[in-house]
């Protein structure tokens, strides 16, 4: 049995229960990742805001063909979650370095995309691309949540998230203002990006606390069968199934912005700066909603960002071609995920030891992304066959049976023990 205890940090250190009210203000660490975070974002939104056009527009893949790669793109990391969040925790605080080693192996890949043009080789660099992701998120936001006081995760996930945004905001204008500037833009986008990256990886290495190794070993040797033996429990098992059906009705971004590219029929100069209308909403509700999610309950929060997400999808379904279409689409779409992306951590950390804490939240990381990867295909498909409005509609009726479900399952906000 992991008891996790709220009074230790990062490094193991147990403090008085004093400690714990100390630490409700913003961690160090919380501030550094964020850094991380951002300029990793530029890098990483700077190639996402131009692939749906350079694979469909480009290459000229069919929609089937780009849901095969954006579900790679998106879900393939759920491969790979469990081992980096294990390894995170079996490495006795070398949550660091494991995010650090994630950090490193997607920013190799965006050089290789220069010299890539088929479907088959840009599928394995994507892979690989996410099998970075993968590695990083769990430790990343394990350190997130051993470095905040329980009653004020919300707020850690939503500042990080929240900065991890700026990224995603300065990331498309950077691409678009490559691609007017330049020739060959999608090339100079990919070095541009390769470089960036680089300097998020300067940057954890440099200043984010934590990378000693010096944590204290648990007298049970963290291990993968724990970390999926947590969904026994009650709580954890709710998170994660209520995750796993809602990801299962969320259609990719990149089908979001071309969607909204056909109604309105934006020019393709202009589609890189499609992803800047959600990533500035998400960017100005994140803290908010982080801080709201801990008072009046972090799953009412994140239920909430579902309702916004389908508002999306009806309007995006319906008649009204208005001029300020695209701006509410885009502005719901990001409060769907300041609602929910650092939200659904903030509550799956209160069921999971610290012990376990980035395996266990690797788990439910997991089973999303793996219900995202299989939306993707499934709404592809869907599209190549019946068109796009047949498969957005399909999109939200899972969405509104995921939903039914999931206020029925829906967990309480737990506590710090875990049996």
């Amino acid at each position: 049995m992991y008891v996790a205890d709220s009074r230790a940090s990062v490094d193991g250190a147990v403090r008085p229960a004093v400690a714990g009210r100390r630490r409700a203000a913003l961690a160090p660490t919380v501030l550094a990742l964020g850094s991380v975070s951002l300029i990793t974002d530029v890098s990483s939104e700077m190639v996402t805001a131009v692939l749906p056009l350079y694979l469909v527009g480009g290459l000229g893949l069919s929609p089937l063909g780009f849901g095969l790669l954006d579900g790679i793109y998106n879900g393939f990391s759920a491969v790979v979650r469990l081992a980096g969040g294990h390894l995170a925790d079996r490495g006795g605080g070398r949550h660091k370095w494991v995010a650090g080693a994630g950090y490193g192996l997607s920013a190799l890949c965006k050089p290789l995309l220069l010299v890539v043009h088929t479907l088959t080789p840009i599928g394995l660099v994507l892979a690989l691309d996410r099998t970075g992701k993968g590695l990083r998120t769990a430790p990343r936001d394990a350190l997130i949540s051993l470095s905040s006081a329980p009653e004020a995760r919300g707020r850690a996930f939503g500042v990080h998230r929240a900065m991890d945004t700026a990224g995603a905001l300065m990331g498309p204008l950077a691409a678009f203002l490559i691609l007017r500037a330049t020739v060959d833009g999608y090339d100079a986008v990919f070095t541009v990006s390769f470089c960036v990256a680089v300097l998020g990886v300067l940057v954890l290495v440099l200043f984010v606390p934590g990378g000693k190794g010096d944590r204290q070993l648990p007298s049970e040797r963290p291990t993968l069968a724990a970390a999926l033996g947590l969904l026994r429990g009650r709580e954890v098992r709710r998170v994660a199934v209520c995750a796993l059906l809602l990801g299962l009705a969320t259609v990719s971004d990149s089908f979001v912005f071309l969607l909204l590219q056909r109604r309105l029929g934006v020019p393709d100069r202009w589609f890189a700066l499609l992803p800047l209308g959600t990533a500035a909403a998400f960017l100005l509700l994140a803290v908010a909603l982080g801080r709201l999610a801990d008072r009046v309950g972090r799953w009412n929060v994140f239920l909430g960002g579902h309702a916004a997400l389908l508002a999306a999808y009806l309007l995006l379904l319906g008649p009204w071609r208005g001029t300020a279409l695209p701006y509410v689409v885009l502005a719901l779409h990001g409060c769907f995920y300041a609602a929910t992306d650092g939200v659904l951590m903030a509550a799956a950390s209160a069921g999971v030891p610290e012990a376990l804490r980035s395996s266990g939240l690797a788990v439910v990381q997991t089973g999303q992304a793996l219900a995202r990867f299989a939306c993707s295909l499934l709404f592809g498909a869907a599209w190549t066959v019946w068109g796009d409005r047949a498969a957005l509609a399909g999109a939200v009726g899972a969405l509104v049976v995921g939903a039914a479900f999931a206020l029925v399952l829906r967990p309480r906000d737990g506590r710090e023990v875990v049996s």
